[in-house]
């Protein structure tokens, strides 16, 4: 059965019914409206591709015209949250709270995954919620998110490869009449499959990169929960090396919905659960399976090309310092402050910056692990430095808005160009 056949198999009369309650009701005129204070004008006939920030006056800029901002954010688990939160609407918040007049200005955003908040597998009530949270945005549209599958985002291990997670939120716009993703209509388009993309806004490049089942696996996602332990394809791992290389000219930016091992908070073997006064493992920050799964890396990227704790990803970076600026991940929902090892939520390692981004739910896991917060970068066009900050989206651990002792200046291997026209990275190979 093709995987398109069975997305069909699974349609429900939800958005059939309801598509006018979930649209984003934002016109082309109003997208371009929205992002024409970054000066930017997007060519929807003929390529896809931007042609220019002709708003930009690169010899006499102004400070704000200078400036492009990465709105990031994961692990809004609605479902969950709608459901212990007394209808608390996670995502939709998030968003409104960006938007607000105490918020902040952002031109993309990343969706880093988890937006299922099911402890089995996704359903498509959920998926529609997904999109209808989606529907708030007022002065962004909806292709400006870009969004990658968390754990909790997979399907079971007998369906379709992410179908629920394809079908909602839909990075390539293979489902439109679903998830409301219009693929002409990026700001910044994407090159790639649902499994792994790029895009590229001026001399950044961006390499998002799924969280999928493990195919080796005969017990997973569902019957041990999120089956937390991050997984990629061989084919996957290839490509991102091969793109690393072939781009050396760019400032790389890695997303994963899982951070590499020993870089963030609880990212090392076991660091995921706690010992109990019996020496037995209990859960912490990832639900603990005696015996079943693979616990020991539940808090980092794992499985690479069916291999347990590969360290692909690890080596390459330690043989080719810096050539990854940044690596964005998530996954494991913890306390802003917390650390784990001498490890806490930014650092850097291999000439590459680590940030847990982690998370916008509010009842996924302890309570003292779920404390709602995303981070925004903000980039300066001919600057070798991003700035790095996070937002709490609610009071329940320090006042509301920015959280400054999270502030950080992260050197960039080469200054942020932004070109007279953008164009398509390499993907040779």
């Amino acid at each position: 059965m093709s995987d398109n056949h069975a997305l069909g198999l699974f349609r429900t009369d939800f958005c059939a019914n309801n598509k006018k309650s979930v649209a984003t009701n934002h016109s082309r005129r109003d997208f371009l409206s929205a992002i024409g204070a970054f000066g930017i004008v997007a060519a929807f006939s003929g390529s896809p591709w931007f042609e220019a920030f002709s708003g930009i006056d690169h010899k006499h800029p102004t400070e704000s015209a200078r400036k492009f901002r990465v709105w990031v954010f994961s692990d809004a688990h609605v479902g969950r949250d709608e459901k212990y939160g007394n209808g608390r609407k996670s995502l939709a918040d998030a968003l409104q709270q960006s938007e607000s007049q105490s918020g902040f200005d952002w031109n993309i955003a990343l969706d880093l995954g988890d937006m299922s908040g099911d402890v089995g597998l996704p359903k498509d009530p959920e998926g529609a919620e997904i999109v209808r949270q989606f529907g708030t945005l007022k002065n962004h549209h909806r292709e400006q998110i870009y969004d990658l599958s968390g754990n909790h985002d997979r399907s079971g291990l007998d369906e379709p490869q992410a179908w629920w997670w394809r079908k909602w939120l839909d990075p390539t716009g293979e489902h439109t009449e679903f998830s409301h993703v219009h693929q002409n209509e990026r700001p910044f388009p994407i090159d790639g499959t649902w499994e792994r993309y790029s895009f590229r806004v001026g001399n950044l490049l961006f390499l998002m990169m799924s969280d999928i089942n493990e195919p080796t696996q005969k017990i997973g996602r569902g019957t041990l929960g999120g089956n937390p332990a991050g997984v990629v394809s061989g084919d996957t791992f290839r490509w991102w090396k091969r793109m690393v290389e072939e781009n050396s000219s760019s400032v790389i930016i890695s997303a994963h919905h899982y951070v590499l091992k020993n870089t963030t908070v609880a990212s090392g073997d076991w660091e995921g659960f706690r010992r109990g006064d019996k020496g037995e493992w209990q859960d912490w920050y990832h639900g603990y399976y005696e015996g079943k799964g693979s616990p020991r890396g539940a808090s980092y990227l794992y499985w690479v090309d069916s291999k347990q704790d590969s360290g692909a990803f690890e080596n390459y970076l330690a043989a080719a310092p810096g050539h990854v600026d940044l690596w964005l991940g998530a996954h494991t929902h913890t306390a802003p402050d917390d650390t784990h090892s001498g490890k806490s939520h930014i650092e850097t390692r291999w000439g590459t910056t680590f940030i847990n981004v982690a998370g916008l739910t509010r009842y996924m896991g302890r309570p003292e692990n779920c404390v709602p917060r995303s981070w925004l970068l903000t980039f300066t066009s001919g600057s070798d430095e991003v700035k790095a900050q996070c937002y709490l989206h609610t009071s329940d651990y320090a006042p509301q808005g920015w959280y400054p002792k999270f502030d950080r200046v992260i050197k960039l291997s080469k200054p942020f160009t932004v070109p007279m026209q953008i164009s398509k990275p390499s993907t040779k190979g």
